[in-house]
């Protein structure tokens, strides 16, 4: 898979997002990378996405002006799993969501209990 088809697989899970989810997005932006950068994976772990930004449920009336909150999903550790392309493209969307579940104030530890940490 080149990045472009990549690009495509990320787009079409933002595409099937429910109504009630779309409605509720503000100020967000969804960006593909190579890698992550050494700041955001120290460790060199293969992260495969990452939520940066102030969750919904923490916003206040004080929250105005500010920069929009990123959804990072990096290809290269994606493809570096070696899956097959249909389990890639499970995986693929497995981690926007899950970094999307940030977005929408939901934990590690909770996304972990339901299976999709």
């Amino acid at each position: 898979m080149d990045k472009r088809d990549f690009e495509r697989v990320v787009h079409d899970v933002l595409e099937e997002l429910p109504q009630w989810a779309v409605d509720r997005i503000d100020n967000l932006r969804v960006i593909v990378e190579e890698r992550p950068t050494r700041e955001q994976d120290p460790e060199r772990d293969g992260l495969l996405g990452l939520y940066e930004g102030i969750p919904l449920h923490e916003r206040g009336p004080e929250y105005c002006a500010e920069l929009p909150d990123t959804v990072y999903i990096f290809w290269q550790p994606h493809l570096d799993l070696g899956l097959p392309e249909t389990e890639l493209c499970d995986e693929i969307r497995r981690t926007v969501l899950h970094e999307l579940a940030h977005y929408f104030g939901i934990s590690d530890e909770h996304l972990d209990d339901i299976g999709w940490g």
